[in-house]
C-alpha cells in the first residue's frame, strides 16, 4: 500500500501546526483563544506524527510526538506529555536509538515527578535494551537495570527487581566485576529460597555465585559452597552443587581432564547456558596445563 500520500498530508499537518503556535503566541491570537489553538496545533502533531508512521519515516514520526509532549507541557498536561515521549521514543528506536533513549529518558523525569515510579521502572528496562542491542554500552544498560530495580524496590514489586537485578548480576561477571556479582546473586537467592514459588531457582543462583567465587579464588569457592549449603539445605543435594564440589577437587589437584569430565557429564542431563559455559572456561583457563575449551 502507499502511502506516499500520507506523508505529504502530515508534512502540510505539521505546517498548519507550527502557525497555530505561532499564532497563539502573537498578542491578537493571546486574545483570540489562544491556549484553545495551542490544544488543536497539539492534536495536529498527533495525527501528522501517525500519518508519519504510516508512511514508516520514523524520524519525522519521533519529531512531530515530540512537538505534541512539549505543548502538552506547556498546557501542564503531565500525563500527557510523558505519553507522547514514550510514542516518540517508539518511533525513534526504529531509525535513531540514541533519540529514542533522550525521548524515554524525558518520560521517565515526567513519571518520577509524578511518583509513578513502577511506570518509570518499565521505561528504564527498554533503554537499558536499546543500550544492550542497539548502543551495545553495557556499562549504561547496567545502571538502567539497576535505577528500574531501585524503583521496583520501592513500590514492593521485589520480583521485577530481582529480575532486574540479574540481568546486572550477569553483566557485572562477564565485566568481571565479581564481587558485585556475587553480593547480587546472594541477595536474589536469599530472597526467593523461603518462597515456595521460586525455591527452585535459588540453586541456580547459589551456583552462579560460586562460579564468580571460583573464579577470584579456589578456598574462597570452597567456603562460600559450605556456607550455601548450611543456607540452604536443599542446595546440598542439586546437580549443580555436586558439579562444583567435583570442579574444587579437580582444581585443587589440577587435574584438566577431571574438571572437562564433571562439566560434560553435568551438560549432558542440564544443559549450561553461554554465561556458565564463559565462567567455567574462566576458572579452567586457572588449571596449569589448560588447552582453554571445556571439550
Amino acid at each position: 500500500m502507499d502511502n506516499s500520500g500520507k506523508e505529504k498530508e502530515a508534512i502540510q499537518l505539521m505546517a498548519d501546526a507550527d502557525k497555530k503556535v505561532k499564532t497563539s503566541g502573537s498578542f491578537l491570537g493571546g486574545m483570540f483563544g489562544g491556549p484553545h489553538k495551542v490544544e488543536e496545533a497539539c492534536e495536529m502533531y498527533c495525527r501528522a506524527a501517525n500519518m508519519f508512521k504510516m508512511a514508516k519515516n520514523w524520524n519525522a514520526a519521533g519529531n512531530a510526538f515530540c512537538q505534541a509532549a512539549r505543548i502538552h507541557m506547556q498546557l501542564q498536561n503531565k500525563h500527557d506529555s510523558a505519553t507522547s515521549f514514550i510514542d516518540a521514543g517508539n518511533a525513534f528506536k526504529k531509525a535513531d536509538p540514541s533519540e529514542a533513549i533522550k525521548c524515554l529518558n524525558a518520560a521517565v523525569d515526567i513519571y518520577t515527578d509524578m511518583g509513578r515510579f513502577t511506570i518509570a521502572a518499565k521505561h528504564h528496562i527498554t533503554i537499558a535494551e536499546i543500550y544492550e542491542s542497539e548502543l551495545v554500552d553495557i556499562e549504561k544498560a547496567i545502571a538502567h537495570y539497576e535505577q528500574a530495580a531501585d524503583y521496583y524496590k520501592g513500590e514492593e514489586s521485589n520480583s521485577s527487581a530481582n529480575k532486574c537485578l540479574l540481568k546486572v548480576g550477569a553483566y557485572a561477571a562477564q565485566l568481571e566485576q565479581y564481587a558485585k556479582a556475587i553480593e547480587i546473586y546472594e541477595q536474589v537467592g536469599s530472597s526467593t529460597m523461603d518462597n515456595p514459588l521460586l525455591k527452585y531457582s535459588a540453586k541456580e543462583y547459589f551456583f552462579k555465585a560460586s562460579l564468580c567465587h571460583f573464579i577470584v579464588d579456589e578456598l574462597n569457592a570452597k567456603l562460600a559452597v559450605e556456607k550455601y549449603e548450611e543456607m540452604f539445605p536443599a542446595f546440598s543435594d542439586s546437580r549443580e552443587c555436586k558439579l562444583l564440589k567435583k570442579l574444587l577437587d579437580a582444581h585443587e589437584e589440577q587435574n584438566c581432564e577431571a574438571f572437562t569430565e564433571a562439566i560434560k557429564e553435568f551438560d549432558s542431563i542440564s544443559r549450561l547456558d553461554q554465561w556458565q559455559t564463559t565462567m567455567l572456561l574462566r576458572i579452567k583457563k586457572t588449571i596449569q596445563g589448560d588447552e582453554g575449551d571445556l571439550k
